[in-house]
């Protein structure tokens, strides 16, 4: 059986973005969304979430390339004098392995996002990080201990199998250091008890997911299941968005009739995290 999970991260980040969320679940086979929940639009973007049931919103962690939900002076080695993380994830990961203080810190941070998204009222549907940060030891230990106490019961695991890609695209190549971090994040997982799909695709593609290659990966999807990721917005650009992305092809590749017909084609079961979750973890019945 197949089965697949169409996820939207960076939900919250601008309106444009919360635009695209909703228009691609609505039109489109767009099943989830992440949610940055201090970014400049989480407001908006929660208020449409409630109003897309069938929407499974899970939290995006930001750790990286954003601003962070404590006050700058809680968290002074994590973020600058404006409460914005680092764009550079180098050395903040060496502190966080090495320094008591800053694994401090980054477990103050962290519980305060999942209080945020608890506040928020939504389900907690998976969770993830931004720019994958997750595939990090420290952070990935920090995740676990403290998102168990908010009911986390999902996660992404970032391994994308090259062979699937080149079947679309002869010549694409995964990342090796990526698939091997994400692998032992799978182990990880899988012994605390954490679900996760067999398999993710969006980071090869990341930004630049048309629908040619979105409709390649619905027809070549491995039988399990499956998770693709993507980045729509309602523009070409928005306040902190990353040069180069391809926002509105993507979207376009959510509503896509090829994409569509694909999906009806291959009899893939659509749905959330918590949809696929096993029996006797609070799974919904699947769409």
């Amino acid at each position: 059986m197949k089965q697949l999970i169409v996820t939207a991260d960076d939900f919250g980040a601008a309106l444009a973005v919360n635009e695209a969320v909703e228009h691609a679940h609505r039109q489109g086979i767009l099943t989830a969304a992440s949610l940055m929940v201090s970014a400049p639009s989480a407001a908006d973007a929660v208020a449409r979430a409630k109003a897309l049931p069938g929407l499974g919103v899970g939290l995006h962690l930001v750790l990286a390339e954003g601003r962070s939900t404590l006050h700058a002076s809680e968290i002074p080695a994590l973020v600058d004098s404006d409460g914005m993380f680092r764009n550079d994830m180098v050395w903040p990961s060496v502190k966080m392995f090495f320094l008591p203080s800053v694994r401090r810190q980054l477990a103050a941070e962290v519980e305060a996002q999942f209080e945020a998204f608890a506040a928020t009222g939504l389900a907690l549907d998976h969770v993830n990080a931004h720019k994958h940060f997750h595939l990090h030891p420290t952070i990935a230990a920090t995740i676990l201990r403290i998102g168990r106490r908010f009911g986390m019961k999902a996660m992404r695991v970032p391994y994308e199998p090259a062979k699937v890609l080149r079947q679309i695209e002869p010549g694409a190549g995964g990342d090796f250091i990526v698939e091997l971090w994400a692998r032992r994040l799978g182990r990880r997982l899988a012994a605390a008890g954490i679900f996760s799909p067999d398999r993710t695709f969006g980071l090869g593609w990341s930004g630049d997911m048309t629908a040619a290659r979105l409709a390649g990966l619905i027809t070549h999807l491995p039988e399990g299941l499956s998770e693709i990721y993507l980045h729509p917005a309602a523009g070409p650009s928005y306040p902190g968005s990353t040069p180069g992305y391809l926002y509105e092809q993507e979207l376009a590749a959510l509503t896509s009739s090829q994409v569509i017909d694909s999906i009806k084609e291959s009899k893939i079961s659509l749905g959330s995290f918590a949809d696929f979750l096993p029996r006797g973890e609070g799974a919904k019945v699947g769409r």
